[in-house]
């Protein structure tokens, strides 16, 4: 087993190149500006990314718009692109300890969670994507026997990726993997926090054999490259994850240039509802925990509300304190730690500020509530655990995006129901029964667009992801659903003689 010690080393030892990645070849900025990325676990200088802007982005969908009409890509045999991607997900594989390395390095996730987890999920999504490209049929119409009316898809032409610092190379494998098996050219623009992985799969893509100019990476800021491309006019589609309130600045830009499709999953406020018939609270504690303190509930599909009857309320809280207390922050690179750092210091200031309001508020702080390892420099915070919650309360409302989880107990499941709705997001939630017939009821009449039943998960890569309300618009991200996004559908209507 790989040691603390050993990733340090490795850390050291690394490389770690900045550029943007544009037609085919890393290139400074048009402006020649830089700007650096840290490491959340010690606040510290990790390398110097090239700050992309107008020009950039300019060159880079010039670049794909002209890969695109070339056909070179969007052309080619659905068996060829096929072997293509199959080849980038065995480079990603080949090069996991890399750039899990990178992903640890740069985001603060723990190394252990990049390296058995983020890398390898992102080379198998490419890789199930890849396996789709070949085995989708298009249709025709019942239309008569004096007509060919053909059904086909065909691809969007270029589109925008708009990627999440939380999880790098798995957002950028739920993007390129539907978009580039369909025959796109795809633009991405990684967080700024969040660069190196992206730039290292893109030089993977170029060696798989993924043709100059269909897959192009711009890094930068939100205001310079994110709105670049969100208002370009060349461009086709704009496919985005993050905050909701970043995901309408980019319905504004589809309305005000060339009403490009916007696809979004953005925020969530999940509830995890556990029903009154459930015997087993380990098990409700331990997936409990795993959904509330998963990448420092750095998370969209985090549970952060755990809604539960009150006649086991004391019991279940004891129960997720002790899980808890086996989860260790520490450094990202320790392969004990299952608690990193968060993002950046401006991040870390506003979930302490919501840690300090909800105690303001009246909620009890079971454990955590403070900042962490402030030795180090870096931004850590405790995992917190809040009781006596109400529904109404700033912590049981809003996202925290942070290692924090409160407790909402309920005396009705009518009560339950309701509160797990009351919000303005919908992307996840988890129930707990252990009734069937309770199951399927009242997973039904949950507002979500995913519900996991006696389990916290997101399903697999066959089953769509995305939110209802607030927390997504315009499709989704995994599962044959993604292909379809990323198309045109055209009827050809052929008049026989």
């Amino acid at each position: 087993m790989t040691t603390h010690q050993d990733w340090k080393h490795k850390a050291a030892k690394l490389s770690l190149d900045g550029r943007a990645f544009i037609a085919g070849e890393r290139s400074r900025a048009a402006s020649g500006e830089t700007f650096a990325t840290l490491n959340p676990a010690s606040g510290q200088v990790l390398a110097e990314v090239a700050k992309c802007a107008d020009k950039d982005v300019d060159r880079a969908v010039a670049a794909a718009r002209e890969s695109f009409e070339s056909g070179v890509w969007s052309k080619a045999s659905p068996a060829h692109r096929k072997s293509v991607l199959l080849r980038l997900a065995q480079l990603i594989d080949e090069h996991a300890d890399e750039l899990a390395l990178l992903e640890a390095l740069e985001a603060g996730k723990p190394i252990s969670e990049c390296l058995g987890l983020d890398i390898p999920e992102s080379a198998a999504c490419i890789r199930w994507h890849a396996e789709v490209t070949d085995k989708r049929y298009d249709a025709l119409s019942p239309s008569g026997a004096d007509v060919v009316s053909m059904i086909t898809r065909e691809p969007i032409g270029v589109v925008a990726a708009v990627l999440p610092w939380n999880f790098p190379a798995l957002m950028l494998a739920w993007k390129i993997g539907p978009a580039l098996s369909v025959g796109n050219s795809v633009v991405v623009k990684p967080a700024e926090q969040t660069s190196l992985s992206t730039l290292r799969i893109a030089d993977l893509a170029l060696e798989a054999g993924v043709p100059a100019g269909v897959f192009s990476v711009v890094t930068g800021f939100g205001e310079g490259a994110g709105q670049a491309l969100g208002r370009h006019a060349d461009v086709d589609l704009v496919a985005f994850t993050g905050s909701t309130e970043t995901g309408k600045r980019f319905l504004h830009y589809s309305a005000d240039t060339n009403l490009k499709r916007v696809v979004l999953e953005c925020g969530g406020k999940n509830p995890q509802v556990i029903l009154p018939d459930v015997a087993n609270l380990q098990t409700v504690a331990e997936q409990a925990v795993a959904a509330a303190f998963w990448n420092m509930g750095e998370n969209c599909s985090a549970g952060s509300r755990i809604i539960v009857p009150s006649s086991k309320r004391a019991e279940l809280v004891e129960k997720v304190e002790a899980v808890l207390a086996g989860w260790k922050t520490g450094d990202p690179l320790d392969p004990d730690a299952k608690l990193g750092a968060l993002i950046e210091q401006k991040h870390y200031e506003k979930v302490l500020a919501h840690i300090e309001k909800a105690k303001a508020q009246g909620a009890r702080v079971i454990c955590g509530g403070r900042a962490a390892l402030s030795e180090t420099g870096g931004w850590f915070v405790e995992p917190t655990i809040f009781d006596q919650v109400t529904p109404d309360m700033a912590i049981a409302r809003e996202e925290v995006f942070g290692p924090v989880v409160c407790f909402i107990e309920y005396d009705d499941v009518e009560d339950a129901i309701r509160i797990a709705n009351d919000t303005c997001y919908g992307l996840a939630a988890s129930l707990w029964t252990d009734n069937v017939n309770s199951a399927h009821k009242v997973a039904a009449r949950i507002r979500a667009g995913t519900v996991t039943v006696n389990c916290f998960g997101e399903g697999d890569l066959s089953t769509p992801f995305g939110g209802f309300k607030q927390s997504g618009f315009g499709g989704r991200d995994k599962s044959v659903y993604a292909h379809d996004q990323y198309c045109e559908l055209k009827t050809t209507w052929l008049k026989l003689t």
